[in-house]
């Protein structure tokens, strides 16, 4: 029960990431109906696109920064047969800060209240590692 609770914590951060993707397309659709875009320049430069487009970019990118460690530390957990309380309220921080931060990042885009999100996050993350690290030991 304990390993299907953190995969599911692992699929929502998927299912967040290709969501992100989709509001993405519909963001540059917008930009592109609208004018808002040199097309040509925007096949090479990401900046060529306007604010209200590099902010769910630029969230996208985060998609694949600290997740990586998050993935990492949650099938380290099942593989040592591992996964309990502990780390399911640890990963499920971590998600749902994410969920959070990325709500944040795609609409007010207020970096004071987005950092905060981080810090908690990334703190998440780090909880996770110590207690894999325990748990090796």
């Amino acid at each position: 029960m304990n390993t299907e609770l953190l995969l599911t914590a692992v699929l929502v951060q998927i299912f967040l990431t290709l969501m992100l993707f989709i509001f993405l397309a519909k963001r540059k659709a917008k930009a592109i109906k609208l004018g808002d875009v040199d097309r040509e320049k925007a096949a090479l430069h990401n900046d060529a696109w306007p604010d209200y487009v590099l902010q769910i970019s630029n969230n996208i990118q985060n998609q694949f920064q600290t997740p990586v460690l998050f993935y990492a530390l949650s099938f380290a957990f099942i593989v040592i047969d591992a996964v309990d309380t502990l780390a399911l309220a640890g990963a499920w921080a971590y998600v749902l800060s994410r969920l959070a931060h990325s709500y944040v990042h795609t609409t007010s885009n207020y970096v004071p209240n987005r950092m905060r999100i981080f810090i908690f996050s990334v703190s998440s993350l780090i909880y996770m590692a110590v207690l894999l690290a325990i748990r090796l030991s």
